[in-house]
Parts: C-alpha cells; sequence; structure tokens
C-alpha cells in the first residue's frame, strides 16, 4: 500500500464519529478503501479487513487465530477489556475500553474499536506516549476489573511493539 489510510486524520474521525456526521463519512470511506492487496478469497482487500487481521494477530495466542485471520465481533469482544494503557496500574482511566467508552462491543461497533486501537498504535495517543513518555499499550489477563488482588500481583502482560514506518 502506497499510501497510509491509518494515520492522524483517520485516528481523529474516530474519536470523533459519535459527534460528527463528517467523522463517520471519512470512517467509513477508509475503512471501505481498497489495500492494493489481495485477501484469501481472491478479491481486494479492504482497509477494514486489514484492521481486523492485524487486531487478530494481536491476540492470535488468545483467540487462536491464525496467520491471515481477521477478528470476529465475538474476538474484539472477548478481547476488548484486556488493553491496559499507560504504565502498570488497575485505576479505571487507564483500562482503554472504559477510556473510549465502549460499553458495548457487538456487531455495530467491534471493526470501529479494533480501528480505534490500530488507529491509535500507529497514529494516536499511544503513539505519542510510546514515543515520549515511555507509556505503552499493555495486554493483560482476561477481565481484569474482576480479578481478585492476588490475581492482579500476579498478572502478567506483555507489551505491543510500534513500528517505526507511517504504513500498517
Amino acid at each position: 500500500m502506497a499510501h497510509s489510510y491509518i494515520n492522524r486524520a483517520f485516528y481523529q474521525a474516530i474519536l470523533d464519529f459519535e459527534k460528527s456526521e463528517q467523522a463517520q463519512d471519512y470512517y467509513y470511506q477508509v475503512m471501505g478503501t481498497e489495500t492494493g492487496r489481495l485477501g484469501k478469497d481472491g478479491k481486494p482487500e479492504t482497509v477494514r479487513e486489514q484492521i481486523l487481521r492485524v487486531y487478530a494477530m494481536l491476540f492470535c495466542d488468545d483467540i487462536g487465530a491464525v496467520a491471515g485471520q481477521i477478528a470476529s465481533p465475538e474476538d474484539v469482544e472477548a478481547t476488548a477489556d484486556r488493553l491496559h494503557t499507560g504504565n502498570m496500574g488497575f485505576d479505571r482511566k487507564h483500562w482503554y475500553r472504559m477510556q473510549h467508552h465502549f460499553p458495548v462491543i457487538d456487531e455495530d461497533n467491534y471493526d470501529r474499536f479494533a480501528a480505534l486501537v490500530i488507529a491509535d498504535l500507529n497514529a494516536g495517543a499511544l503513539k505519542e506516549a510510546a514515543q515520549n513518555g515511555g507509556d505503552m499499550l499493555l495486554v493483560g489477563e482476561a477481565d481484569p476489573l474482576r480479578m481478585t488482588r492476588e490475581q492482579r500481583r500476579t498478572q502478567k502482560v506483555r507489551t505491543v511493539a510500534l513500528r517505526t514506518e507511517e504504513t500498517l
């Protein structure tokens, strides 16, 4: 893909999605754009499919994804509460899903949540925080808000590395 559509404007459109029809139009335009690659079915791949494939790769161990598989609504919903921003801490403002007001992840918005995560890693606040302050996206245990104190103490986390390229 010669041009990356996963950029700051796309990230901002996702953040403004609920407030602006222009943001919604831009979001849908980008998501429907062909990447120039062919999918497994031989049809041109869209940015939406690419984002869902990359999201599935983030959680391949957790959802049992194989290379090239795209994340389903169930995959995104099952993993959304596992994303934590900043440094280790368990206050609610650091849980990514809550921070971005996605109380329900379903058929209607799972691809938007996945796009938010990927766009944030590539061109948003997460990229800036990682570059400037050392904060990062952490992937924690399933359902962290219902963990016991002992489970939180022994929680295993891994960081998600950011690429320096502007392309996805």
